[in-house]
C-alpha cells in the first residue's frame, strides 16, 4: 500500500462522521462512503500531491451526495429516512455521547442540504471558509450566508433538553469560525494590492 492509498485509509472516520451528518441511515452514510472510497482510488492519479487527501475526499463525497440528492429528487422518493435505534452500548457514558450525536444530527437534518453541508464542513470538521466554498464550488460570500442562515433555522434547544448544549455549542463553535473568517478575510482584502 502506497502512502497516498493510505492517507486515503486514516481519513474514513471523518468521511463517516461527514457522511452521517448528510444522511440520517446509516447504511445510506456507509454506501456514500463506499461510493466516495472507490471513486478516489480510481481517480488516485487526480490527486494533487500538494492537496490535503481530506479535503480532496471531502470534495468528491459532496459531489456525489449532491448527484445521489438530485437522483432521489427525480425518483420523488423520501430523500431522509429516520434513525436506526443503533447498537447497544457499553456504558451509560457511551449511550449519553450517542443520545447527543443524535441530536445534532436531528438538528442538522432540520435545515437544507446545502446549509447542512456548509455548517458540516465549518463548525464540525473545522474547514476554513476558504477551504469549504472551495470543496463545494460556491463563493465564500454564499458559503457563509448559507452557514448564517442554517444557524438561524436550527431549532432552539429546550430548557428541559439535557442535550442541548451540544446544539448551542456547536452553533457558538460556527460563530466563532464565523467571525475569525471575516477578519482573516478583511485582512486579506487590505493586503491585496
Amino acid at each position: 500500500m502506497d502512502e497516498k492509498q493510505r492517507a486515503i485509509l486514516d481519513e474514513i472516520p471523518r468521511l463517516r462522521r461527514y457522511a452521517r451528518s448528510l444522511l440520517r441511515d446509516r447504511d445510506s452514510a456507509d454506501d456514500l462512503v463506499q461510493d466516495c472510497l472507490v471513486r478516489a482510488l480510481l481517480r488516485l492519479d487526480n490527486w494533487q500531491t500538494g492537496e490535503s487527501p481530506r479535503k480532496w475526499l471531502f470534495t468528491i463525497m459532496h459531489h456525489l451526495f449532491i448527484d445521489q440528492m438530485r437522483k432521489v429528487n427525480r425518483r420523488g422518493e423520501a430523500s431522509m429516512l429516520p434513525l436506526e435505534a443503533g447498537e447497544a452500548q457499553a456504558s451509560p457514558a457511551d449511550q449519553l455521547e450517542n443520545v447527543a450525536a443524535r441530536e445534532i444530527i436531528d438538528a442538522l437534518q432540520a435545515i437544507s442540504p446545502d446549509r447542512r453541508a456548509a455548517l458540516t464542513m465549518v463548525a464540525i470538521e473545522g474547514f476554513s471558509y476558504a477551504e469549504a466554498a472551495e470543496m463545494l464550488g460556491v463563493p465564500a460570500g454564499t458559503l457563509m450566508s448559507r452557514i448564517a442562515r442554517g444557524r438561524g433555522d436550527q431549532p432552539r434547544p429546550s430548557r428541559r433538553s439535557r442535550h442541548g448544549r451540544h446544539r448551542r455549542i456547536l452553533l457558538c463553535r460556527s460563530r466563532q469560525h464565523s467571525r475569525r473568517a471575516r477578519r482573516h478575510a478583511d485582512v486579506a482584502h487590505r493586503a491585496r494590492p
